[in-house]
C-alpha cells in the first residue's frame, strides 16, 4: 500500500512518525523548507533546518527507524497533482490553505483514489479528520495564517495528528473510513 502525505508541518510530521510502521510505501510531499521557528511545534530535529521537510523527514524516517519513504520537494498544482497521486492507495491532506485542498479533493475523485483531510483551526482549538467525500474545505481567515508556531498549541497537534494516525491505521488494516472532530474536552469518532 502507497501513502502519500501531503504537507509534512505540524500535523503531516506528527502523523508521518506516527505511521512509520504501517508497512508499505511512504511518499511524503511538501516544497518549504525547515526553519527555526518550525522546530516547537513539528517533528523535525535541529539538524534538519534549511532541508527540504519532505526530504528532512525522509532522512529522520531512515535515519531514526530504517523507514524508507519517498520525496517530493513539490508545490502541489492542477499541473502535477496526478504525478503525486501516482501509484497512490490513500493520500493524506495535511495541507494548511483551501486552494491546495480543493487540488488534492478534485484529483482524488477523478482518480477514485481515497482522501482523507486533517485541518485545524487558526486558534488550535479544534481540529477534524474527515474523509473527502464529507469534507468541504473552509477558507483562511487570512492569507498564511499561523496555526503551529511557536509551539503553543503542540499537544493539541499530538491529539490531532495520532487521531490521524490511527484513522489511517483503520484505513490500511480494513479500508474503514471514520471521521473524527477533536476539541480541548474530547474526542468524538464517527
Amino acid at each position: 500500500m502507497r501513502i502519500v502525505f501531503c504537507g509534512v508541518g505540524a500535523l503531516g510530521s506528527t502523523a508521518v512518525v506516527l505511521c512509520r510502521s504501517l508497512g508499505g510505501e511512504l511518499r511524503l510531499v511538501d516544497f518549504d523548507r525547515v526553519e527555526s521557528k518550525n522546530l516547537a511545534a513539528q517533528m523535525f530535529v535541529k539538524q534538519s533546518l534549511g532541508k527540504n521537510k519532505a526530504e528532512a523527514m525522509k532522512l529522520q524516517l531512515w535515519n531514526f527507524w530504517g523507514v524508507k519513504a519517498d520525496a517530493m520537494n513539490v508545490r502541489v498544482t492542477a499541473d502535477n497533482v496526478a504525478a503525486v497521486f501516482d501509484g497512490a492507495d490513500l493520500v493524506v491532506d495535511c495541507f494548511d490553505n483551501r486552494a491546495s485542498r480543493d487540488v488534492l479533493s478534485a484529483q482524488a475523485r477523478a482518480a477514485g483514489t481515497a482522501l482523507v483531510h486533517a485541518a485545524l483551526s487558526g486558534d488550535g482549538r479544534f481540529g477534524l479528520v474527515r474523509w473527502d467525500e464529507r469534507f468541504t474545505a473552509d477558507a483562511e481567515d487570512a492569507p498564511g495564517q499561523a496555526t503551529c508556531e511557536g509551539g503553543e498549541h503542540l499537544p493539541f497537534i499530538g491529539l490531532l495528528g495520532a487521531t490521524l494516525a490511527r484513522i489511517i491505521q483503520d484505513f490500511v488494516s480494513d479500508r474503514r473510513r471514520r471521521d473524527a472532530m477533536v476539541n480541548l474536552a474530547s474526542v468524538v469518532t464517527m
